[in-house]
Order: structure tokens, then sequence, then C-alpha cells
């Protein structure tokens, strides 16, 4: 499961890597590239509670395989069309094949690792490697001929797809009729409708540095697409760093006080990213990555126990929507950067953790659920 969950989330990374392509290569300015990261976040927004909603009525092990496939298809056809409105719909059905996987992913995943934190910890790694190697496969890819190189992309999702099946044909992750996530506990809304406001801030900060803090680096430090490339590393790779850290310390502190203070350091690392002069801004970026990511799987738990009869809508809206609706901010920070700079289209992802922060005061952490979905005995 967790090396499925790198061959699907390798082309959320990817589309945040190809920006500096589309800028070098096809003169897009700033808020024209982030439309990219947008179109890749917005039907993916729309429509994961969809799918959400559907693995709580239904369990859909089909889906996995299917959606790795067509997350890596719309990715590989991104250089092949010259045109700006066919290149957006192309990332849309990457943001679709997105969409479709990360519901019963996180359902199926969370079964496998019997509800515990370190195990959603494992999984989600599996994300953030991929998100880590996206940048690397997509400079080898475009060394190679350009944006046109594009569908040799599709190989990871070929790879994905083959492991989503070989996890379900193993593992037989399997849920009663009617309601996969069927608990006896009660759906606590505002408590979830908190934490998904926190994920949105989240999220607005993480593709925010995800979409310009390559071209950043390259303007403080110099170095070219190398620096560039680096930077994007070091963000992805930090984050893999937190999602197994956070795991370990819920599993000692609890999940709502590490995720809060969490919040509470990435503020500090943001601004040190912002504001912080020379080849310092790497450490800074990693330290800012790993604050990030640290929360990232303890949101995925706390909402499907927030929500313990709908646990297919609250991995929907907690790993899906709300990371999503982060793409829709992207054309807003990158027309910023238009008319001022970089550095200045930057400074609002300081304050935000503080507001996620706020909106987590006071929270409780709710018991774990409880029948979350059988598991058949290992064929």
């Amino acid at each position: 499961m967790s090396l499925g969950h790198a061959c699907v989330d390798v082309y959320q990374g990817a589309v945040a890597a190809l920006v500096p392509y589309f800028v070098a290569e096809r003169a897009y300015s700033y808020a024209a590239a982030s439309g990219i990261v947008l179109a890749a976040s917005l039907l993916s927004s729309v429509v994961q509670p969809l799918f959400g909603a559907l693995t709580d009525r239904w369990a859909m092990p089909w889906l996995l395989p299917l959606s790795a496939l067509t997350a890596g298809s719309g990715v590989a056809l991104i250089g092949v069309f010259g045109s700006y409105p066919l290149t957006l719909a192309a990332v849309a059905v990457s943001g679709i094949g997105v969409a479709a996987y990360h519901p019963e992913a996180a359902r199926a995943a969370r079964a496998v690792a019997s509800g515990g934190n370190s195990g959603m910890g494992w999984f989600s790694l599996g994300g953030n490697v991929g998100f880590a190697l996206a940048p690397l496969l997509v400079a080898a890819v475009i060394a190679t001929g350009g944006l046109h190189a594009s569908p040799l992309l599709v190989v990871p999702a070929g790879a994905g797809a083959a492991l989503c099946a070989a996890a379900v044909r193993a593992s037989r992750v399997r849920a009663p009729a009617g309601r996969p996530g069927e608990s006896s506990g009660s759906d606590d809304w505002p408590s979830f409708l908190r934490l998904s406001g926190a994920v949105v801030c989240r999220s607005v900060v993480f593709v925010g540095l995800s979409a310009f803090v390559s071209l950043y680096v390259r303007e403080r430090v110099g170095g070219g697409d190398v620096a560039g490339t680096a930077a994007l590393c070091v963000l992805y790779a930090g984050g893999a760093v937190g999602t197994v850290l956070g795991g370990r310390l819920a599993d000692r502190y609890g999940r709502v006080a590490v995720v809060r203070r969490a919040y509470g350091l990435t503020v500090l690392a943001v601004a040190g990213v912002v504001l912080v002069p020379g080849p310092a801004v790497y450490l800074l970026v990693a330290l800012a990555s790993t604050c990030l990511y640290v929360p990232f799987s303890l949101h995925v738990t706390l909402g499907q126990d927030f929500l313990p009869g709908r646990v297919g809508t609250a991995s929907g809206v907690t790993l899906g929507l709300t990371v999503s609706v982060g793409g829709l901010a992207a054309p807003a920070l990158g027309a910023l950067a238009d008319t001022t700079s970089l550095r200045t289209a930057l400074v609002p992802l300081i304050v935000l953790p503080a507001l996620g922060g706020l909106l987590l005061r006071g929270l409780r952490d709710p018991e774990p659920v409880r029948r979350l979905a059988p598991r058949l005995p290992v064929r």
C-alpha cells in the first residue's frame, strides 16, 4: 500500500516540478504556470469527497489500480499538447485519478494498520516519497527531450497499478455490506470542521511552497535549475521525515497536542524560508516541510475518528478536499508574484499556520474508530 501510494503521489509532486519548465519553455507567466497547479487541484477538490461518500457505501478496492493509471496518464499528456487549455485538461484528468485513489486507500490502509498512528504514518510516508522523487523524475525525463518527453512519466503509474492490485489480492481488505466505515461512535461535526479549516491553512502553505520554492531559491542562491530542483527535493524529503515522526510522537504525546505544536513551529520555519538569506534557506525549507508533515497522517486519523460513521467521507475531505483547496490559492500567489516579487508573494504563508493553530485550540483527541473494516485472513 505504501509503495503504491508513492507511485500515485509522484504525480502530485510532478505538477509542481513542471512549473519552472513551463515558465522556461513556454514563457508562461507566474500566474499562468500556477494555473497548472490549480487545474490539478480543482476537479480533485470537487470529486474527492464524492469518492469518499461512495466508499462509505461500498468497498471499492478495484478503484486503486484504476486511479493510479488515470493519475499517470494525465501527467504523461501534459507536454504533448501545446495548447494551454488542453494542458489544463490533461492535468485535470490526473487530478481526478489522484482524487479517486485517496479515500479508498486511506480506509484500506488504516484497516491494514489496525488503526495505529505509526502504521498510518508509514502509509503516508509512501506518498511523501513519491513527492520527493517527483522533481528528480521530472528533471530526468525533461532532460531527454523537453516537455515533449512527458509520455515517459507514465511509467510509475503502471508500477503503481500493479502494486495496488497486488495489495488488494494479498490483503483482502473488505468492509461489511452497506457502510465500510460504520462504527458505534457518533459523528462530531463541529470538531471535524475546525480540523478541516486548519488543514486548509496547512494546505495553502505547502502548495504555495511547492509551486514557488524552486524559483525562489534560484533567485536567492543562484545555481539555476539544479538549485531549484534541489530545493524541491529537500521540501518533499523533509515531508517524508515529518510523516513518520508525527506518528511516533502521537503515540507518545497524543495527536492533537502534536498537531498544535507542529503548527506553531511551522510559523517560525516558514518565516525563516522567506526572510533568512543565503544557503541556509535549504535547512529552513527542510524544517518547514518536516513541521508541515508531522500532522499529515494525524489529520487523516483524527478526521476518521471525528466522523466514525463516515470514514470514507472524512478521508476524502482531510486527505483530499482540504489539501486540494491549497491549489486554489496558487494563482493568487502567482498573480501577487507577477505584480510584486516572489518573496512578497510568500509572506502570507507565514500567517496561515498561526491561523490553523488557533482553530485547533481546545480541540480534544477523539476515541479511535472501532470496527473500521474487518480484515480477512491473507491467502
